[in-house]
């Protein structure tokens, strides 16, 4: 077979990925052997892929190909999530395009927009996972809006329903005006930002007497309904049981007292908004005051807004204050720092908002999810270091909001046959939905023509914290074959900035649904910055085109770029030259394979000891090094397990046991020795399989025929055996001694074709193992022991051990003294320009002490260097 001069990803690339998928290495069945299981953090079906998601599968890739080694029944489940603020937000997009309004559409001519639009992008990164090189198991793709997922979300609703752990309340929740729904406390950020604090001038009712608030949000006046005020604030005692005029509203508001009140803030009085403050809301249901609200879902103002009605907030904070200020009612103004709520998804800023919303009680459900990972310790967190943010989560979490205002969702399973707030049942579908609201109307003349659907869908992450019971369908048949096999999975491969969106949340889920972890170990990546640290993002065009550094570099290539620099917890400064590195550890690799293939071979000439012994030092290397993989494996230490095998690779292999091996030139290798060199390069290629999949299959294939059951993906993991340390320890020093020799020749221009004497006083007792390595390599006559100095020889130490090289015979004398009287040449000219320098008394009285200090030691060097060359000059004639 002939093997092509240089490596070509283009090709290799898409020929191995069809030949694992065509002989179906990828699909795991429920057997004998240990499962090792991974699911996939769902990406968004909108999504493209990332550099984030190239890190984060990348890991899992090689996770899963490493068990598939190890024997394992490996299964890492695929898929994709529903994105509901995401998903809705572009096929809104892509209506208005078409001039069709979202809002004139029945919810089932929305949907089918929507899964026209999931059926036409929603498989697109998926597709380019697969240019990766991701072994999923494919035919086990799921979609969190799937039948059978969907139906598994419906369930687990009900259920908790009625074990009364779901109720429906009208609360103060977290409102996106942008994707018009509400967000759970989780996906809102909160960000410093740089506002005014306004103050503003209240009348007093039947009297001349005024109250300044100050406030960051004037345009939230119209829905005042009262002032409030420390009872032990004696500033404001002539104002107890008075009331207040509203500016521009003019509407006449109570003012309250309450310890609520900070006295040091502001001014001392607060305005008290009901509707649109947690805080003023709990004012309110305490004071049992009126509540107003004048937001639209837009977060535009409402018919209270008077004048203003139909404008957006902001719009209004610009213009009110203009008008407050024409009215002299704005007193003043000053800088304020304080901290606004964003939605995570649309970044828009969050508005709070009452609405009647579905919760879900988390008091009691985290309980076992915090002994699992605090205490017992059952699932292991890596870093260790987010242990301490899960907790602060966990031990401070508060009421799950899990209803949306979407269409594209699992619609929730409430249906309505009344007007009164409780007049609903809870149920899987509509007919069950009708038995059960029979029964409790104990109306049996009802249909389903009188109920009515929960228009709100669920949130997204409702589904996919049952992910890892859902994609083995756990959750609606929990014995099956797959569920009982497969759970829990073993490794799951997250950013930390879905530990309370997600981790968190499948861990409760586990215990809850199936009393057991869903999961052995987190493994947390960092997130990818550019050289600058800043974080990767479309807005700053930092973030290069996934597909085109593939096509650059190699799938190899990208792979061992993002994993050289990859700690687990730690952002990873992303550098295209990694990627170039990557590329060219692969070029090293095939040219290596291209020699060894290149040697002829004779049957009949004996092993040469040197090789002998150098495959030997070999063995015991790459057993250190497995153990080494081993351990780093353990720890998540991907980045340095893969250091560990290039290390090896590029110099262990390539540098020093195919330099000891190699025949001389134009002359065959033995037979034996060839055979223990492809040995250690098969094992090199199983151990470099998980990282670059494409090359290590590429060269086992050209290796020799392989039939489909002999495929590298498939192949043994390397055995471990007894490590001989005496022999690393021997070839180590020994490499000191060889790299010594080759810089003696080198700086004497001594030609490697030329054999050169050497003698040894042997003070550390080394032994003769790697002489041989040593003459060969070092290309010497032969190696002699010696008691004393021999004179005039070049020397260099290692350790307590002296080497000498006697310079008769050994060196090319006129070409040493050419080159040493150029040197000596050069030296004397620049010591004459420094002494010139320092001869200045303008140049010593004027420079920095510093300056004149650094010449003084270009002085000395000089002297010394002069010194010596004139001793060798001396030497040679």
């Amino acid at each position: 077979m002939q093997i092509p001069s240089k490596y070509d990803a283009s090709q290799v690339e898409s020929k191995w990925y069809e030949y694992w998928m065509k002989n179906n290495y990828f699909h795991s069945e429920p057997d004998e052997r240990e499962p090792y299981t991974i699911v996939i953090p769902p990406p968004n079906v909108t999504g493209v892929l990332h550099m984030g998601h190239m890190l984060n599968n990348t890991i899992q890739d090689v996770l899963i190909r490493r068990a598939r080694l190890l024997g394992k029944n490996a299964c890492w489940v695929p898929g994709t999530d529903h994105a509901s603020i995401a998903t809705e937000a572009k096929v809104v997009a892509k209506l208005k395009e078409q001039g069709i309004d979202k809002n004139d559409l029945s919810r089932e001519e929305f949907l089918t927009h929507a899964w026209d639009w999931t059926h036409e992008y929603g498989g697109v990164i998926l597709e380019q996972l697969k240019k990766l090189g991701c072994s999923c198991d494919w035919e086990r793709t799921k979609f969190t809006m799937d039948d059978d997922m969907s139906e598994a979300v419906i369930k687990v609703f009900v259920d908790l329903y009625e074990k009364g752990m779901i109720y429906r309340g009208y609360r103060m929740v977290n409102w996106d005006p942008e994707a018009k729904t509400t967000l759970s406390d989780e996906e809102v950020i909160y960000e410093e930002r740089q506002g005014s604090l306004y103050y503003l001038q209240y009348k007093i009712e039947g009297s001349d007497d005024t109250l300044t608030i100050a406030t960051t949000r004037p345009e939230t006046i119209f829905g005042d309904t009262a002032i409030c005020i420390n009872p032990n604030d004696e500033r404001f005692a002539h104002l107890r049981g008075k009331k207040a005029i509203v500016p521009i509203c003019n509407r006449i508001i109570p003012i309250i007292e309450d310890d609520y009140v900070d006295m040091e803030f502001g001014t001392g009085c607060l305005k008290v908004t009901p509707a649109h403050d947690e805080n003023d809301k709990n004012l309110g249901d305490k004071h049992k005051l009126e509540v107003i609200d004048i937001f639209h879902e837009d977060a535009s103002l409402n018919s209270f807004g008077l004048h203003y009605e139909g404008k957006d907030r902001f719009v209004v904070r610009k213009e009110i204050t203009k008008e407050l200020e024409q009215n002299g009612l704005l007193i003043k103004t000053e800088t304020h720092i304080n901290k606004v709520g964003t939605s995570e998804r649309t970044k828009a800023v969050i508005e709070p908002r009452l609405s009647d919303q579905w919760f879900l009680k988390m008091e009691d459900l985290v309980k076992p999810a915090i002994t699992s990972v605090l205490e017992d310790k059952d699932i292991k967190l890596f870093p260790k270091k987010f242990e301490n943010t899960y907790r602060h989560w966990m031990e401070n979490i508060r009421d799950w909001n899990i209803s949306r205002q979407l269409m594209w969702g699992q619609q929730i399973p409430a249906y309505f046959y009344g007007d009164g707030k409780e007049d609903f049942v809870v149920a899987e579908n509509i007919e069950k939905a009708l038995e059960k609201a029979k029964q409790k109307t104990n109306n049996q003349q009802l249909t389903t023509n009188n109920l009515t659907q929960d228009k709100d869908a669920l949130d997204t992450w409702f589904s996919s914290w049952l992910w890892p019971m859902s994609v083995f369908d756990g959750i609606r048949n929990p014995e099956n074959k797959d569920i009982k096999y497969y759970y829990p999975t073993n490794d799951l491969v997250t950013g930390p900035d879905i530990l309370f969106f997600w981790v968190a949340r499948m861990i409760i889920a586990g215990y809850e649904y199936k009393d057991e972890k869903p999961f052995n170990n987190v493994y947390f990546t960092g997130l990818v910055r550019d050289k600058q640290r800043r974080k990767m993002s479309k807005s700053l065009g930092n973030s290069p085109d996934a597909l085109k550094l593939i096509d650059d570099y190699s799938a190899d290539g990208v792979r061992v770029g993002l994993l050289l620099s990859s700690a687990a917890g730690n952002d990873l400064m992303f550098d295209e030259a990694l990627c170039q590195q990557g590329k060219g550890f692969g070029n090293k690799i095939w040219n290596a394979f291209r020699l060894v293939k290149g040697w002829d071979i004779d049957e009949s000439i004996p092993q040469p000891e040197t090789a002998k012994v150098g495959l030997e030092w070999y063995e015991a290397k790459f057993q250190k090094v497995l153990v080494e993989i081993e351990d780093h494996f353990s720890k998540y230490r991907l980045s340095d397990a893969l250091m560990t095998i290039y290390k090896l690779i590029m110099d262990d292999f390539s540098s020093w046991l195919l330099e000891i091996i190699k025949p001389a030139y134009q002359k065959p290798i033995d037979a034996k020795t060839y055979k223990a060199v492809i040995e250690a390069f098969e094992n090199n290629l199983k151990i470099l399989h998980p990282f670059m999949p494409f090359l290590s299959e590429d060269i086992w294939q050209y290796i020799s025929e392989r039939t489909p059951e002999d495929a590298l993906i498939i192949a043994k993991w390397p055995e471990t055996k007894p490590i001989n340390e005496t022999l690393i320890s021997e070839f180590e020093f020994a490499t000191e001694v060889i790299s010594g020799i080759r810089n003696i020749r080198k700086q004497k221009n001594i030609a490697f074709k030329n054999t050169i004497g050497f003698s040894v006083i042997n003070n550390e007792n080394t032994n003769t193992t790697f002489d041989g390595v040593i003459a060969k390599l070092g290309n010497l006559e032969s190696i002699g022991n010696t008691t004393e100095a021999i004179e005039g020889a070049l020397t260099f130490r290692v350790k307590s051990n002296e080497y000498f090289i006697p310079m008769a015979g050994s060196i090319d004398v006129e070409a040493e003294i050419k080159k040493l009287t150029e040197e000596l040449r050069y030296t004397e000219g620049f010591l004459k320009s420094v002494q010139k320098k320092l001869s200045n008394e303008r140049f010593v009285a004027g420079a920095p002490e510093m300056v004149v200090a650094s010449e003084k030691k270009k002085e000395a060097d000089a002297l010394a260097k002069i010194e010596t060359l004139k001793t060798s000059l001396a030497n040679l004639n």
